[in-house]
């Protein structure tokens, strides 16, 4: 492509790259990956499920990973239920494996990941520092390291008011369990609602008495977990504080600032994300860029459709990011990526029809699909995914049609069938 002029003031009015040069950088650019760090308790996961949902990045956490292979019934969640059974701990040897092998999938490859909870407290398999190491080393080091900073007395106070329900599972801070909390909140809502209509402050009054009777029936079965005792909290702390905080520092002390938050501890869940989202968009940190699959609505009844322009027309605007906005075709057009990067020629299905960034791509197989979506950057990278030359060298016996056969494959980089 021949180089754009610049005007007489030496700004450029048009981007320099052509549209297959910017998907190209995209394809060939880093995933962004995020490293959040804190003491424990002070809300790293939810933030990390905040982000990874907003981001589209993988969520890495042990027990999240932990909870994955069990519910897959995997051969290593059967062992790890087993254990659990005998009323055994996991062991960190296999808790870092699986964070480790989680962040060599073709997923996070392509999408990024956010990590939370490691470096662990134990040193029962790696030391604190062996942990920085392998982070540093990953394929894909951190590009974004969060730090969740949050005072002893508050964090001690915050997590010992906290309360689970032994049968959801979910957590409760104090306001919300809290009797003498809850009345004072009700008075300050009745008091903002004599301000109001009559008839909306008795919907209010409504809708409050039922939000108190179905809290009464939770509040009945709150328990308080033992990590939540004020003497628990403080000895994990201390341990933080003695053996992961100072190589914590020393890692954030490395790390480029721009790209190092410091969020504070006593804010919510919601400011703390709402904040990091700000950064990142004024950062121009790129989101990841998610395969979505292309399938109509059952109501539609859409087919496999025989002929190709039909096909496209019909899907173009299925799903569609933006009002009037249609996906457009790939330049490989029916034939599958997946299977043109294997060396074979196959027409995609309509049930395997998928967008990524704003063109379409039709699969062949399920397993195809699967791999695509995965990470589609592979079969879209050169060399491109082309169909492949086919050369049939014909001729009499003893004519040398095997030695020019190998002598092609060799140059070309084929195969002699």
């Amino acid at each position: 492509m021949a180089p754009q002029e610049a005007p007489q003031n030496g700004r450029r009015l048009a981007d320099i790259f052509d549209e297959d040069e910017a998907e190209r950088a995209f394809l060939q650019s880093k995933p962004t990956c995020f490293l959040i760090i804190g003491k424990p308790g002070t809300g790293k996961a939810t933030l990390a499920k905040k982000i990874s949902m907003a981001w589209k990045c993988v969520y890495v956490e042990a027990t999240e990973l932990i909870e994955e292979q069990i519910r897959t019934e995997t051969e290593i969640g059967h062992t790890i239920q087993e254990l659990l059974y005998q009323g055994l701990s996991v062991p960190e040897e296999l808790v870092v494996k699986l964070i480790v092998d989680k962040i060599h999938t073709a997923a996070v490859a392509h999408l990024g990941y956010v990590l939370c909870g490691f470096p662990s407290l134990s040193e029962e398999y790696l030391k604190i520092n062996e942990q920085l190491d392998l982070i540093q080393n990953l394929p894909l080091t951190p590009d974004i390291i969060i730090n969740i900073k949050c005072p002893d007395y508050d964090l001690n106070q915050r997590l010992s008011g906290q309360k689970q329900d032994p049968e959801t599972g979910q957590v409760y801070q104090r306001e919300q369990w809290d009797t003498i909390i809850l009345e004072l909140n009700k008075k300050k809502v009745k008091q903002g609602g004599e301000e109001q209509a009559e008839e909306e402050e008795e919907e209010q009054e409504e809708e409050e008495g039922e939000a108190t009777a179905i809290s009464k029936e939770i509040l009945e079965n709150l328990v308080r977990r033992p990590e939540d005792f004020p003497e628990n909290i403080d000895s994990k702390v201390k341990l933080y504080k003695e053996t992961v905080l100072r190589p914590l520092e020393d890692l954030m002390m490395e790390h480029d600032p721009q790209y190092r938050f410091e969020l504070d501890g006593n804010k919510k869940a919601e400011e703390l994300y709402v904040s990091v989202l700000s950064r990142l968009e004024f950062l121009g940190v790129p989101p990841g860029a998610p395969v979505i699959k292309l399938q109509a609505a059952e109501e539609e009844g859409v087919q496999d459709i025989e002929d190709t322009e039909e096909l496209f027309r019909t899907i173009a605007s299925i799903q569609l990011v933006a009002p009037r906005y249609r996906w457009r075709r790939s330049r490989w057009a029916r034939a599958c990526p997946v299977a043109l990067k294997e060396g074979n020629i196959k027409m995609g299905v309509t049930e395997f029809s998928v967008s990524f960034l704003d063109k379409m791509y039709i699969l062949s197989s399920e397993d195809a699909l699967k791999q695509f979506i995965s990470n589609p950057r592979p079969f879209l990278l050169p060399p491109m995914p082309i169909p492949p030359c086919k050369v049939v060298v014909f001729g009499p016996p003893f004519s040398g049609k095997t030695t020019l056969c190998n002598l092609i494959a060799t140059k070309y980089n084929g195969k002699v069938t």
